[in-house]
C-alpha cells in the first residue's frame, strides 16, 4: 500500500517568522501535533507539540519565539509512492513520529504513526474475521 493511501493532505503550516503562540494556537484548531514550516512553497522545518514544550524548559515565555527558533530543519520525507513499509523504516532511521509526503519537491501531505496504527489495526480486523471464519474454536 503506497503512503497516498493513508497520509493527509490538509496540512497546517506556517513561515519561519510565525509566533510560537500562533503555531500552538493552529495545533489546538486543527488537532494536530504539528505545523510544517514553508518558505515560499518548500518545506523548510517542522515545529512538533512536543518541540514547543521542551522550548519552554529554558525560558517557560514563549510570547516572542518564533517557528525559525524551535522548529526542526530539512525533516526527513517520504514520497507519496513509497510504501508503508518504506515509511516505517523512514520513521525508525530518524527517530521521529511524523514525516511529510514530498513528491518533486512539493509538499503533498503528513502522514503519522497513528495514521499506520490505524491501518494496520484496520488490517488485523480483517484477518480476526478470516480466522473466526475458517475456525472451529472461534
Amino acid at each position: 500500500m503506497p503512503v497516498s493511501d493513508i497520509a493527509v493532505t490538509e496540512v497546517v503550516t506556517a513561515d519561519r517568522n510565525t509566533a510560537v503562540t500562533a503555531i500552538a494556537a493552529r495545533m489546538e484548531e486543527a488537532n494536530v501535533g504539528s505545523v510544517l514550516v514553508l518558505e515560499e512553497s518548500d518545506l523548510v522545518g517542522i515545529v512538533t507539540d512536543r518541540e514547543i514544550a521542551l522550548s519552554l524548559a529554558d525560558d517557560p515565555d514563549a510570547t516572542d519565539r518564533t517557528a525559525d527558533e524551535v522548529m526542526t530543519e530539512d525533516p526527513v520525507t517520504v514520497p507519496s509512492d513509497a510504501s508503508v513499509t518504506e515509511l516505517v523504516r523512514r520513521m525508525e532511521d530518524a527517530g521521529v513520529r511524523r514525516m511529510p509526503v514530498v513528491d518533486d519537491g512539493d509538499l503533498t501531505g503528513i502522514v503519522t504513526l497513528d495514521d499506520v496504527l490505524v491501518l494496520l489495526t484496520g488490517e488485523f480486523d480483517d484477518v480476526v474475521e478470516v480466522v473466526k471464519r475458517q475456525s472451529p474454536r472461534f
